[in-house]
């Protein structure tokens, strides 16, 4: 263990004894903490040359361009790699706060290139890290994986070494809670569907295959409802005349956060806006986002008013236009009434009912057209039986019998035409004999007892003071270790752009672990003579960390802002900064990934 690490556990030691020693409270009590219910995603990519053939439009590119414009407006993570037997390129998570966000991940997406040779192994397993390295508690991971046939493996790998890797991915990602979406293009036929179907069983994503490419903005957008308990709400399609030509885009309730209206056409179109008052809605404008692309058009309404919105399309005469609705809800459904034990015979009340930001919803035009069951689950026998509960326009409310000595899982599902919720499953113990409680064990006769010690606060709180003491000189030891015995953790992805033509470079992956103390951009980029300028823009190690300081007029951004590193700043993990040269017209963008 280097200087680094011991560094990076001893502070973080002192800093929770010391929460824990001033507030009195347990470890689990210091990390619970809320979070946003958000998506994070990783879309990878066979990259394969045998893609020209049966992608010849890269229409697999378009759909996944398509689930970042329907990912949320704000909070949303998604990264992007592409594989063959290798990653090719890779773009680490990026949180979308903005338009730019998701041009930026988009933009990515489009200089994807590919070439020889496919290892399914391989995109799997670097997804499931890129995921591991930033996981959340209370986000919702998942991985999209498209593939177009089955493994070509290069010389030095076997289908055998191949194999073991896919299945500790796989593994991984199953103990991560990371589904795996998988989509085979199987455009000549050859494609392995049990292997991809059996990624997404293992791991409890979906698997889908298509023999055109497209049909991947629709499966895109499956996959997107799926995860986040949704359902793709189908529009009546035409062929286009010319004209303008109304589509009625119904909200149901004042419940519908985001709606996504995905317009599939091979041509370009053109749309107009009215709100249920019939007032004209300028596309794009507040409240209206709209994106495009070569195979799709995207509105996304926000937070849209309740009632029926007319759509106007207009497209090139006798093109056949698609359109696809997705709602966004902000629902969890919450059920009371499952205990955790029970016995053979017993009956079970269950109620069960929306909420929206942890309050009832009170919209009995949500509930009109909801159906619920309770789905419960005998883990001995494994079968499965529905009990329909009944919606009283506020709740959900019935009941159920335990029929035997078993466990059982129980869990409440509501659903209607454009999305479902489930509660998380409650396991009921029930393998009491039929009810009848074991005799009380006899008791000894209590011995007397001593009168009861006051307790030692003195001493407690002496070595508390003493241990914190310890623990600070240790720290001061540590942090006077010269910086040049630091070593380093993690890598740089550099790419290059002449911001002339816009031409960007392949990405370079720097290795940090080769260095000690600091090092220059200069040095990462080779010591080329043109980017002299970089020799003075230094890398110093932190913990699970790097800083960076500039004595360059080189401008640095963070996010599109100015980032000041005249004194040392600190990137974390999937932390993207821009450097825009001053000597020649190029930029640099640096991913720091550990």
């Amino acid at each position: 263990m280097n200087k680094l690490t011991k560094h990076g556990i001893w502070s973080a030691l002192a800093s929770i004894l010391i929460v824990l020693l001033i507030l009195g409270t347990s470890p689990a009590a210091v990390y619970a903490a809320d979070a946003d219910q958000k998506m994070d995603a990783v879309l990878a990519m066979d990259a394969s040359t045998s893609m020209n053939d049966s992608d010849r439009n890269k229409v697999a590119n378009e759909a996944m361009k398509l689930f970042v414009d329907m990912a949320s407006i704000s909070g949303d993570k998604i990264g992007v790699l592409s594989y063959t037997d290798q990653i090719m390129r890779e773009k680490a998570p990026l949180t979308i706060n903005s338009a730019k966000d998701k041009e930026e991940l988009k933009s990515f997406i489009d200089q994807l290139s590919r070439g020889p040779y496919t290892d399914i192994a391989v995109g799997v397993a670097e997804a499931v890290k890129v995921l591991e390295r930033g996981k959340e508690p209370g986000r919702h991971p998942l991985i999209v994986l498209l593939s177009d046939g089955n493994n070509s493996l290069n010389k030095g790998r076997t289908q055998q070494q191949s194999d073991q890797e896919l299945q500790a991915a796989v593994k991984k990602a199953k103990d991560l809670g990371i589904p795996i979406y998988t989509i085979g293009l199987n455009a000549d036929g050859q494609l392995n569907k049990d292997v991809l179907e059996g990624i997404s069983k293992e791991t409890g994503g979906k698997s889908f295959v298509t023999s055109t490419a497209d049909m991947l903005p629709q499966i895109l957008s499956e996959i997107f409802a799926n995860h986040l308990k949704l359902k793709v709400v189908p529009l009546t399609g035409f062929t286009a005349n010319g004209d303008y030509q109304d589509v009625i885009v119904t909200i149901p309730n004042a419940n519908v956060m985001e709606a996504n209206i995905s317009i599939m056409s091979g041509k370009p179109v053109e749309v107009k806006l009215f709100d249920p008052s019939g007032q004209e809605r300028k596309v794009p404008s507040d409240g209206v986002v709209y994106s495009k692309s070569a195979a799709y058009s995207l509105v996304k309404l926000l937070k849209p008013a309740q009632g029926d919105w007319k759509l106007q399309i207009k497209g090139v005469s006798q093109d056949k236009i698609n359109i696809n609705l997705v709602y966004n809800y902000d629902l969890e459904l919450v059920a009371n009434g499952l205990p955790q034990t029970a016995k053979k015979g017993d009956s079970i009340q269950v109620n069960a009912l929306l909420q929206s930001n942890g309050q009832p919803v009170a919209d009995a035009e949500l509930y009109k057209n909801l159906k619920s069951v309770l789905q419960l689950t005998d883990l001995d026998t494994k079968q499965t039986k529905e009990v329909p509960l009944t919606n009283s326009g506020k709740d959900f409310t019935g009941s159920f019998t335990i029929a035997d000595a078993h466990n059982y899982e129980a869990k409440v599902r509501v659903e209607d035409s454009s999305f479902f919720r489930e509660t998380a499953p409650v396991t009921i113990n029930a393998k009491g004999a039929s009810g009848q409680q074991p005799a009380p064990t006899p008791t000894a006769p209590a011995e007397p007892t001593e009168p009861a010690k006051p307790f030692p606060w003195v001493m407690v709180i002496g070595g508390a003071v003493l241990l914190i003491l310890l623990l600070a000189l240790v720290l001061f030891i540590l942090s006077n270790v010269k910086q040049a015995n630091k070593g380093f953790y993690g890598q740089l992805v550099i790419e290059i752009i002449d911001e002339d033509t816009g031409e960007r470079s392949s990405p370079q992956y720097r290795k940090l672990n080769a260095f000690k103390g600091k090092v220059k951009l200069h040095q990462l980029l080779q010591l080329a003579p043109e980017f002299a300028e970089t020799d003075k823009i230094v890398f110093t190690p932190g913990s699970d960390s790097v800083f960076i300081i500039s004595q360059t007029d080189c401008l640095v951004e963070k996010s599109g802002r100015a980032f000041d590193v005249t004194k040392p700043k600190e990137l974390k993990n999937n932390d993207r900064i821009k450097i825009t040269l001053q000597n020649v017209h190029k930029s640099i963008w640096l991913d720091y990934i550990h």
